[in-house]
């Protein structure tokens, strides 16, 4: 403690390599091909695929065919990954889920409320910056996901937003207010770092800079002397 980006990055359980082989482990009954290296490599293709079509033209207007096109997949060698649209925004979600379900997981031990916040923002921002794309199509495409889905991303960001809280809960002499609006407040600190990347890419800000700057806002909140009324 603390931690920086590059010492991040060697212990995430999720990242931008390893990605492919879970979603290849983890959809296992649905995708016919079994032959693992091309499997994973078009994986890759189909993905990245996607995000930049989502980017241009919408995910809701994006077909199949386009994905056939820009990945040079026959239609029948992308049904071997995919049957429909509705299956490869699940598992976008499916991604972005598993990594904000366990990340906290890393820092379970740890018992000082402000260092466990500190690294729960640092890892937050860092996976976010990992899986950038992913975490930007279901802030931004939630609402093309099936109403199951939707209520799954929904509780997954509420479960993270309460994590937080409760941790709040926990700092002594903390100021007066409720631990989740300074919760909800946090975790829309690190979802403007992921949607908006483009306005700290243009000012030359780094995920470390970035994280720096949010867990210095949230200690010296949290620290601050309570003035008497």
């Amino acid at each position: 403690m603390p931690f920086d980006f590059q010492q991040f990055q060697a212990m995430t359980p999720l990242d931008g390599v390893n990605i492919w082989a879970y979603l290849l482990d983890r959809y296992a009954d649905r995708i016919t091909v079994k032959r693992r290296k091309p499997a994973l490599e078009n994986l890759e293709k189909i993905f990245n695929a996607t995000f930049k079509l989502a980017n241009e033209v919408g995910f809701r207007a994006m077909n199949l065919r386009d994905l056939c096109g820009e990945t040079g997949l026959s239609m029948g060698g992308l049904y071997g990954y995919i049957a429909s649209k509705d299956q490869l925004a699940e598992m976008i979600e499916d991604v972005v889920r598993h990594a904000t379900l366990e990340v906290p997981k890393m820092f379970a031990e740890l018992r000082e409320p402000l260092d466990k916040l500190e690294a729960l923002i640092r890892a937050s921002i860092y996976v976010s910056e990992i899986l950038q794309p992913w975490f930007y199509f279901v802030f931004m495409d939630t609402r093309v996901l099936q109403a199951a889905q939707r209520s799954t991303a929904k509780e997954a960001e509420l479960h993270v937003q309460s994590l937080f809280a409760a941790i709040i809960e926990q700092v002594p002499e903390r100021p007066a207010g409720g631990a989740e609006l300074v919760a909800a407040h946090i975790v829309a600190t690190f979802q403007d770092w992921y949607v908006k990347r483009w306005k700290y890419r243009a000012a030359d800000i780094s995920p470390d800079r970035f994280a720096d700057s949010a867990v210095r806002m949230m200690r010296g909140y949290l620290t601050a002397p309570v003035i008497a009324a």
